[in-house]
């Protein structure tokens, strides 16, 4: 230890660094952690799934005052109005709270924060704001950042050519936005400016929204949003942005080719994707390479080709998503530490937050059969379900997809209002290689939505009650 000021530093503070540093430090290791923001939390904190989730929250309970949804219940709201600047201001109480937290634990584990920019200068050595500063093991978890689309300028600034965070922002709510992406972070931010009073339209390269998932899951979601009131141009390339005054003027055409068309809208929102942040850490000064994601490659252990140096989260191959990279901050600073830190990279369950919400865990039905698996599928819809009828909430379905030989459950696919919730019960039963009766017969309190799990788990056998 002599030689090195630290055994453990790790570049980033989002989901994946913070939570490395943390349990380095808990594992008696010296831990310094490089971030360059003002804040602790990286993207997902700052301006990523936590304030989107305060807006998405927000904007769910205007939509219910403004639009007359509790009057079935007895609850009769007239004149509900829109206070945008306080809603904002929640959020960034919500936000600022949680950031501090962080800080807060960073104090309690005695982890030193570096702030400024980290990048390599040797194997062991990076230089910070100007300091050279030298560690044993270090971890590369500088996450990811917004993939620009050619042709469409974003200014957030001027709030009308927008990127996930100039979206968390606009100043007003606009009478028309066009959403360029139908993915997971586009279909929840065009969810909130729609449930604020917008007209949202969604447009995307590929015929169907929610790349990815589970194709009948995109369908009937796809049905769900356009009765929320979701437009959509699938199918369809966007190919150019001009800004004149306070419109946008986009250029689109068939994504399989065909005649130019154009629309003005008072706001465009560029959601095609992230890409990893790898440039500016100086990767050439030791010796690695990115891949042709332009992301870092690691072993199972999250060692990359260079030893002590380590990588997790966005910057290395795998979904981009929060919880991943936390899991790997965990795992990777046991592996440092000499323990045994793993991750499961096959059950990582996805979320999109959108009302209702849609989750995912383990394989889609096509990729099953992709596999060569003989597949038996049980699907129960919460029109069925006691609970889901009570609250007069009942979009959606579970579906669950099991190998017809072994029973062995190989995914499950939700729509939902509860469907971040109710997926862990699956990814839980799955991580213990759960099959579908294993789920059918465990027993579900009554009225509760997770029994609609219990009831498709039964619908793989045949014999749900309930339908």
């Amino acid at each position: 230890m002599a030689d090195f000021d630290y055994d453990v530093l790790v570049i980033g503070a989002g989901p994946g660094g913070y939570v490395a540093a943390i349990r380095a430090a808990q594992l008696g290791l010296k831990t310094a952690c490089a971030e360059s923001r003002e804040t602790l939390g990286g993207t997902c904190l700052n301006v990523g799934c936590i304030p989107s989730k305060a807006l998405l929250h927000a904007s769910h309970l205007y939509e219910e005052a403004k639009e007359g949804h509790l009057k079935k219940f007895g609850i009769n709201l007239e004149g509900a109005t829109l206070d945008l600047s306080q809603m904002m201001s929640e959020k960034a109480e919500a936000v600022k709270g949680l950031t501090g937290g962080i800080e807060f634990l960073f104090k309690k584990n005695k982890v030193d924060w570096l702030k400024g920019h980290a990048s390599f200068t040797g194997t062991n050595t990076v230089e910070v704001n100007g300091k050279t500063v030298t560690a044993k093991d270090i971890v590369i978890a500088t996450g990811s950042s917004v993939m620009p689309l050619p042709g469409v300028e974003v200014d957030n600034d001027k709030g009308i050519v927008v990127d996930s965070t100039g979206a968390l922002k606009l100043p007003k709510v606009p009478e028309h936005m066009v959403v360029i992406g139908g993915g997971v972070i586009g279909l929840e931010l065009g969810s909130v400016w729609r449930r604020l009073g917008a007209k949202v339209t969604v447009v995307e390269y590929l015929d169907q929204i929610l790349p990815g998932m589970d194709e009948e899951i995109r369908k009937e979601a796809n049905k769900i949003f356009k009765k929320q009131g979701f437009e959509y141009k699938l199918g369809t390339k966007v190919t150019g942005c001009e800004v004149k005054g306070d419109k946008a003027i986009l250029s689109m055409e068939p994504a399989k080719g065909g005649e130019t068309e154009t629309m003005t809208v008072d706001a465009v929102l560029v959601s095609i994707g992230r890409k990893a942040n790898t440039d500016k850490l100086g990767l050439d000064k030791v010796g690695l390479e990115v891949n042709q994601r332009g992301q870092i490659e690691v072993d199972h252990d999250f060692q990359t080709a260079v030893e002590g140096i380590w990588g997790i989260g966005d910057v290395v191959p795998g979904p981009m998503l929060a919880h991943k990279a936390e899991d790997e901050g965990i795992a990777v600073a046991e592996n440092i530490a000499g323990e045994v830190g793993i991750v499961n990279h096959d059950l990582i369950p996805s979320v999109v937050y959108t009302y209702p919400e849609i989750a995912g865990i383990g394989l889609t039905t096509e990729q099953a059969k992709e596999q060569g698996y003989d597949v038996k599928i049980g699907k129960f819809p919460f029109m069925a379900n006691s609970r889901a009828k009570t609250n007069r909430d009942t979009d959606g379905l579970v579906k669950v997809i099991a190998d017809a030989k072994t029973d062995r459950v190989l995914g499950c696919w939700i729509i939902s209002s509860l469907a971040g919730t109710l997926i862990a019960q699956v990814t839980q039963a799955m991580e213990f290689g759960a099959t579908s009766e294993d789920i059918a017969y465990t027993c579900h309190a009554h009225p509760t939505h997770a029994e609609a799990i219990k009831e498709a788990a039964m619908a793989v056998q045949g014999k749900p009650i309930h339908i």
